[in-house]
């Protein structure tokens, strides 16, 4: 079997390999699974950076940069090469600091809650393998275990009357520890994202708040130790309705 370098996975994981190939990299990915947990990650921080600036690139380019005169384009040429160098120098570094503040932010702050929710979604709910550890076959088995990890009785809300099958979830980590991360689909493919999480401080702050995060919607609320927050890429309206019945189901 051939063997692949970093240069085939990023080419992989950035789309830039033919079928053939890319078929090439999934077998030797699946024989290798340190590997394959590696290119995880790194599609994990793509995906969060698309989700929170993807919406850079639709902007259009700056009239002064697109009537640049022809006598002067070789050196407006260099100026906008190292501009957009700069830029780029500088989009890293403040996406480095944006990912950092989600990761390390104050557990019990409420816009963190919803920033930490939507990078979760952005995350994983584009994932067509690997979309979460336990499926919804084992919903059982995914409620008893994240409850133990998470030290309280959860619940998967049942989201069927409007269209939306548990498929399934995961354990990930948060500021305050262990967080349970469930997936719901409709037929269409739309995918949400409930995440759960331990909340220091004691916050009550049980009241709706509404988050827009790039493209993703998050309706986020705190319950006495826990934070809760749905997230999608569906209109804020359409959200609410899901939400509502979510906390029902949580609040009986």
């Amino acid at each position: 079997m051939r063997q692949y370098g970093e240069d085939d996975l990023h080419a992989y994981i950035d789309g830039w390999l033919p079928p053939a190939e890319r078929a090439g990299v999934e077998l030797w990915l699946d024989a290798h699974p340190d590997s394959a947990e590696q290119l995880r990650h790194y599609a994990a921080q793509n995906a969060a950076l698309r989700a929170l600036y993807g919406s850079v690139l639709d902007e259009p380019l700056p009239e002064r940069l697109r009537t640049v005169r022809p006598r002067r384009y070789r050196r407006a040429h260099a100026a906008l090469a190292a501009g957009l160098l700069l830029a780029g120098a500088a989009l890293g570094w403040l996406a480095h600091g944006m990912w950092q503040r989600a990761e390390t932010g104050a557990a019990g702050s409420a816009p963190s809650l919803a920033r930490q929710a939507a990078i979760a979604h952005a995350v994983y709910a584009p994932e067509v393998r690997h979309p979460v550890e336990v499926g919804a076959d084992q919903e059982e088995h995914l409620v008893k275990w994240l409850s133990k990890r998470l030290g309280t009785d959860l619940t998967a809300p049942k989201l069927a009357a409007l269209g939306y099958e548990l498929v399934g979830g995961r354990l990930l980590s948060g500021p305050a520890g262990p967080v349970a991360h469930f997936m719901y689909q409709d037929p269409k493919g739309q995918r949400l994202t409930l995440y759960v999480s331990a909340q220091r401080g004691g916050q009550n702050q049980t009241a709706f708040r509404f988050s827009q995060e790039n493209r993703v919607s998050v309706f986020y609320w705190i319950d006495r130790d826990y934070g809760y927050a749905l997230s999608g890429e569906v209109e804020r309206d359409a959200l609410l309705g899901v939400v509502n019945v979510v906390y029902k189901q949580l609040n009986p």
